[in-house]
């Protein structure tokens, strides 16, 4: 869940705080806000970054500190593309200007995320195979520096229409050379950039990657494409995937209605159709409904954000419902998931 509270993509007291206190709450994995590859791959100005040195030494004390409450460190590694440069949510998320504090943006293609008429909505620059080669590297680096801070589970950000997906989806990319067109060709960035960092991450820790398990748009991603894209994740030596849905375009964002929900069918689907374990995310907010969801092979883990913005302390409360005896849960380990 993104906190906006970075200063030059260097995390603060904050951090520690806030992903401290849930891992005092129980969570068997916090998984840290999408961080950012690159200066310019933030969504926006305050959002965490991991791509310099001074990053990693204010990272160090937050996962030492989860792992002393038996908690697993867990971070997304991420590009926003062309939906980054923006304004934190409370001032208004629109595009900021370079004058303004944004900065310039790249994508696939060169078409910006929305065209409202209302709102700046940069125009992104489209990338050259060296900007694909550099991005690919910056990941590489990321990835051994999430490893040099402490995490102990690597989670590629691969959906809601930041980088990776919008090369993955044909709602963003229209490219015509080998990163555009077919499936194939349009897989080929997450793909390259997965093999390199599994190539860098440990063999005993796991990898994840988040997915836009389906657009939610007749001309976009299907889950059967996203399965086929599973397939191939696994054949690199992907562990996981953490199945959420949407973002790719500005009409196919997640809300929390029905569709919403669905995630969990997702999640079932892919792990049925590729073979894989997932990650099931999507309006869980009941401690049964976390249980049902594991225990009847829907997905491995749960994975919780708002229900543990509202209540730190939801893995004691949930194993509380569910009848464990809380005496021997300090800490508790492996019992429920926030990400």
């Amino acid at each position: 869940m993104c906190q906006y509270s970075s200063v030059e993509g260097v995390a603060t007291d904050w951090h520690l705080v806030h992903l401290g206190s849930r891992a005092v709450g129980g969570a068997g994995l916090i998984m840290s806000e999408a961080t950012a590859v690159t200066p310019e791959g933030r969504i926006t100005p305050g959002c965490a970054g991991i791509w310099n040195d001074e990053q990693v030494e204010a990272l160090i004390p937050i996962t030492r500190f989860i792992e002393q409450q038996g908690s697993v460190p867990g971070i997304q590694i991420a590009h926003a593309g062309r939906k980054g440069s923006a304004a934190r949510p409370w001032e208004g998320g629109h595009h900021l200007s370079n004058d303004e504090g944004g900065y310039d943006i790249m994508a696939p293609g060169s078409e910006p995320f929305d065209s409202d008429g209302v709102r700046l909505w940069k125009t992104p620059r489209m990338m050259t195979h060296v900007d694909i080669e550099q991005t690919q590297t910056a990941f590489v680096a990321a990835a051994q520096r999430a490893l040099r801070a402490g995490y102990k589970l690597l989670e590629i950000h691969a959906a809601h229409g930041y980088l990776l997906h919008s090369f993955f989806t044909p709602l963003a990319n229209n490219r015509q050379d080998e990163y555009g067109g077919s499936l194939e060709n349009r897989a080929r960035m997450l793909l390259e950039t997965t093999k390199k960092i599994r190539d860098v991450w440990p063999e005993h820790l796991p990898l994840a990657v988040r997915l836009s398990a389906a657009d939610w748009d007749d001309q976009g991603l299907t889950v059967q494409d996203n399965i086929q894209m599973a397939k191939w994740l696994k054949e690199l030596g992907v562990d996981i995937i953490d199945c959420s849905a949407g973002g790719a375009s500005p009409a196919s964002r997640s809300s929390l209605g029905s569709r919403n929900a669905d995630q969990i069918g997702l999640a079932a689907s892919i792990r049925e159709g590729a073979e894989i374990k997932t990650m099931a995310v999507g309006a869980v907010t009941e401690a049964e409904q976390a249980e049902k969801i594991i225990t009847s092979g829907q997905a491995e883990l749960v994975l919780l954000g708002r229900e543990m913005l509202r209540d730190p302390y939801w893995p004691f409360h949930a194993a509380q419902t569910l009848g464990v005896d809380t005496k021997t849960m300090m800490p508790v380990q492996n019992a429920f998931f926030v990400g």
